[in-house]
């Protein structure tokens, strides 16, 4: 999809991830490298005996790797001038080592979209403040919510801030891209990892100004309204995750009368909708959620995981396992599937996660293995002596002198919840015009999540679905009607892009499936995304976010070793695979604007997210060392936690990479003994010490406010951070320099923040601009103004009921 274009890579550890999702889409990126190679060769897990970092081997195939001396201006020089796009990392990074800056590679090439990712953004208050993987989740929000409540609050047991930021850098180079197309001009695109943070609090990024009090951590509790629900049962060997509602008790109740745990009465006795409709109300009388989980779990305990796992496949019932690492690579679907592709250290070769999606215009290929220093330089030094090959073009006409990257772009949204949405999002703030098709009968489920404007639910009153949705157009259809059915097909024939998230096949019966759609509008880009698939033995798995999370092993990884796992914060794989989906969709459209192809679009959200395990997977199969729950530690430096602080619930993330970030830290304290105690002079020997080096910290911690220990320590440039909830974000002064919330007025929430972009592009506001729509707030106009429709037609839609 990419083919024509040349992306430099100069980042380190942060952020390479992006420069791989684009050479993974066919680009030609090219990893310019010192003489002792990117700091990202340096990073654990290693190998044994070679020292190879398995994270490198893990972000950097599909890449070339040419050594440049900072002496060699010319070859730099060069370079920039062939290249589409630049990635960097800062502060300390690549690009500048060889001095040079956005005005200086600007100058050598005035058509590039130079992409710069970094701890806060390239200014601002924070914007230089000592940062790592904790300090960045903790400050980012979603930190402040995972855990159980009578214990510090705790991350992703493995680093996955830079793979958020990275993977947002290759939507952001896209969408910058695609803006480049229009104004002729070079763009600098600034990601912020802490605003990428920010979005895997999904419901809970603006919680505090919608409903007047923040989400708080409950272990595996699900929390988007009123009261809490578990979602974590335990089976017969292990956990799974379940939502106890009516679907699922229903759907499990034949096989619980077979074990003995349940009357056939059940299914009669109960109002099963007024269940449903009563699960968050803990007073509610009769059979409540508190029984029917109950119910559950004396079934879930009776059976294996894989028992239940398959026989939720085979009833259409969302039984998902908490996985282990290793097993994933046991999974038959992900081999039905050809996902797992081949990674080679000096020693052995073991698989690695693959194509994270199935494009119809051909297979993304894995061309060669994460490179050597220099492997491809003597290659790369001939071509530069060769004439450059126009890859853009000239500049596309447009009636603005600002215009937005993906003006007059039309898109059928057939999505809902969160990874179809949030990417249909991401083309509406950029300027697409994106109908989000929705139905009464059945509203998208984050209408009735929480947080609630003032607390009082409604169908217009969600935030939950408010930020997934901005600068969108809603109309309202009973796609069971077979006139509704028509007037989405005349909606599909006048888009360029459909996006749909319904279970396999669901849209083909609909009359909307890629064949019917292609038929009549050749050079449609479509994407479907499920959990799993659209094919594969498990295929037919439905859920949310929650069970792809708890299937790809990211459950097993968050809480404490003692305890069972808790998981990050709801549907954690929905705030990654967006990325992934935003990313290969804006390929297709640029694919489709240079051969006037369009194409059809398999995104499995499994198979996307398992890329943020990558490192993990490999070191599992390399160094036998299978990653799990740590609490806030890390199996390669020490001290980091999350430490108690002055007030009710109050903490400070601490994490100290390196040495001298220990003596730093020793001295910021006024502990001088710690600082020069030889046993405590190495990270193997704080590790052994971990307990007593916490009860250390934590005594000097608790007696001061969680943003005094952050100033302190900060002054001593440790990486640290405050514990932040989402009443404390609205209030970042960074997040305030940046303009990350926008607020809008919304015809029944009122004067409201929306959750802002994760990046900026120079000379150009990215949004959102408009808020989220009513239920149905455009239906007369799409149906008269866009599809045509007569008034005689408009008025028999209504009366039938296909419009609603």
């Amino acid at each position: 999809m990419l083919e024509p274009y040349t992306v430099l890579d100069f980042t380190d550890e942060r952020g390479e991830l992006g420069p791989m999702l684009l050479a993974d889409l066919g680009a030609d990126v090219i990893r310019v490298e010192p003489a002792d190679g990117t700091a990202a060769r340096r990073c654990q897990p290693l190998a044994p005996g070679s020292g190879q970092s398995l994270q490198f081997l893990a972000f950097n195939r599909n890449k070339r790797s040419i050594m440049v001396g900072s002496e060699e201006r010319e070859v730099l020089q060069a370079l920039i001038r062939r290249a589409h796009f630049l990635f960097e990392s800062w502060p300390n990074g690549l690009l500048g080592a060889y001095g040079l800056d956005f005005e200086a590679v600007k100058a050598i090439n005035p058509r590039i979209v130079h992409v710069c990712v970094s701890p806060f953004g390239r200014d601002g208050p924070h914007a230089e403040y000592a940062a790592n993987d904790l300090s960045l989740a903790a400050m980012g929000g979603p930190v402040s919510l995972q855990g159980v409540s009578d214990r510090a609050p705790v991350r992703l047991s493995v680093p996955q801030v830079w793979r958020h930021a990275g993977a947002e850098a290759a939507v952001a180079a896209m969408a910058a891209h695609a803006r480049r197309l229009k104004t002729d001009s070079a763009l600098f695109v600034d990601v912020s990892a802490q605003c990428a943070m920010t979005w895997t609090m999904l419901n809970a990024m603006d919680a505090y100004a919608i409903q007047g009090a923040d989400f708080e951590r409950g272990d595996s509790t699900m929390n988007s309204g009123a009261a809490r629900i578990d979602i974590r049962h335990e089976a017969a060997d292990g956990h799974l995750i379940a939502l106890p509602m009516s679907r699922t008790i229903l759907g499990c109740l034949p096989w619980m009368i077979e074990d003995g745990i349940a009357d056939r009465s059940l299914e009669e006795e109960i109002d099963w909708p007024a269940y449903d409709q009563k699960a968050r109300d803990p007073n509610a009388p009769s059979f409540n959620v508190q029984d029917g989980t109950a119910l559950c779990r004396r079934f879930f305990a009776k059976h294996t995981r894989a028992e239940l796992y398959e026989f939720g496949l085979s009833r259409g019932i969302s039984l998902a396992p908490i996985n282990e690492l290793s097993e994933l690579l046991a999974l038959e679907h992900l081999d039905t599937r050809d996902y797992w592709r081949p990674a080679a250290t000096a020693t052995q070769t073991v698989r690695s996660p693959g194509p994270w999606s199935k494009p119809s215009s051909g297979p993304l290929q894995i061309r060669n293995g994460a490179p050597t220093i220099d492997e491809h330089g003597a290659a790369i030094r001939a071509e530069l002596a060769a004439p450059a090959a126009e890859a853009l073009g000239g500049p596309a006409p447009v009636s603005s002198s600002n215009p937005l990257p993906f003006a007059g772009l039309k898109v059928a949204d057939f999505a809902w919840v969160g990874v179809g949405p949030i990417t249909t999002k991401f083309l509406a703030d950029h300027g697409a015009t994106v109908i989000r098709v929705e139905s009464e009968l059945r509203p998208d489920v984050l209408r009735g999540g929480g947080p609630a404007k003032d607390g009082i639910a409604g169908l217009n009153r969600s935030q939950f679905f408010g930020d997934f949705n901005t600068s969108k157009q809603s109309i309202t259809l009973d796609m069971n009607h077979p006139d509704a059915q028509d007037i989405a097909r005349r909606l599909a024939a006048w888009s360029d892009v459909v996006v749909e998230s319904f279970a396999p096949g669901a849209i083909s019966r609909m009359g909307l499936g890629y064949d019917a759609v292609s038929e009549i509008n050749p050079s449609v880009v479509m994407l479907s995304t499920c959990l799993m698939g659209q094919t594969g033995p498990a295929h037919r798995m439905a859920g949310y976010g929650y069970h792809t999370a708890a299937i790809a092993g990211f459950y097993a990884i968050t809480g404490w070793p003692d305890l069972p796992p808790s998981g990050p914060w709801v549907a954690y794989t929905d705030t990654v695979a967006p990325r992934f989906a935003s990313t290969i969709l804006a390929a297709a459209l640029d694919h489709r604007r240079r051969t006037g192809e369009g194409c059809y679009i398999d995104l499995a959200q499994l198979e996307a997210s398992l890329h943020f395990l990558g490192p993990e997977l490999l070191d599992l199969q390399v160094n036998g060392r299978s990653a799990t729950r740590m609490g806030n530690r890390s199996p390669f430096c020490a001290p980091q936690g999350c430490y108690p602080c002055a007030g009710d619930d109050q903490w400070c993330a601490i994490g100290v990479d390196s040495n001298d970030q220990w003596r730093a830290l020793c001295m910021a304290m006024d502990r001088p003994d710690w600082a020069t105690d030889a046993a405590l002079a190495e990270v193997a020997q704080r590790l052994e010490r971990h307990d007593e080096i916490d009860a250390g910290i934590s005594a000097w911690t608790q007696t001061r406010a969680p943003s005094d220990v952050m100033t302190i320590l900060q002054n001593a440039r440790v990486p640290s951070g405050v514990v932040q909830r989402s009443s404390d974000l609205l209030q970042d002064p960074q997040y305030g320099h940046r303009g990350f919330y926008r607020y809008m007025d919304h015809a029944e929430m009122g004067h409201i923040p929306y959750a802002g972009h994760q990046y900026r592009i120079s000379d150009y506001d990215n949004g959102p601009r408009a808020p989220a729509p009513l239920i149905g707030e455009h239906s007369f106009m799409v149906l008269s103004e866009i599809l045509k429709m007569s008034d005689e037609e408009i008025g028999a839609a209504y009366a039938s009921g296909a419009v609603n």
